[in-house]
């Protein structure tokens, strides 16, 4: 099955925010830290389409929407849009789905939120390459 024939795949990741990766007061956390997770996101998606790591050439249209701070839960996902013969164009997107709520009164420090809606924190798009000897896999994406 070619990679092109799995447009639309998505891959999601979720991962915690330690207190240790905030970066700025307010317990905010840098904005490189959500493009690493952009980045582990779209590895796991090229091993599915591609059966190799690939690497990520290049990002456009990276947005911060909303702050990211330390005690949230972010959802992080990849979805493929379009393959070429070795690229591929992936839209990316993190979402704070739960939120750490310290500073609530009524509450013990380590009192947090499920947030529903989730809140959009980043978009990107991003362009990752594979070989091009590994134009297509002879397996089912998914085990």
């Amino acid at each position: 099955m070619s990679a092109a024939d799995l447009t639309g795949l998505t891959v999601t990741h979720r991962r915690y925010v330690a207190y240790s990766s905030a970066h700025y007061a307010g317990e905010l956390v840098d904005g490189a830290y959500v493009l690493g997770l952009f980045g582990d996101v779209a590895t796991e998606l090229c091993i599915r389409t591609d059966g190799d790591e690939g690497l990520l050439a290049s990002y456009t249209d990276v947005q911060f929407r909303a702050p990211v701070r330390a005690g949230d839960v972010l959802e992080v996902q990849a979805r493929l849009l379009r393959a070429g013969s070795r690229s591929r164009l992936v839209e990316l997107e993190a979402r704070v789905v739960c939120r750490g709520q310290p500073d609530r009164p009524d509450a013990p420090t380590s009192a947090a939120e499920v947030l529903d809606p989730p809140l959009v924190a980043v978009t990107a798009s991003a362009t990752v390459v594979v070989p091009s000897s590994k134009g297509s896999v002879g397996h089912r994406p998914f085990g």
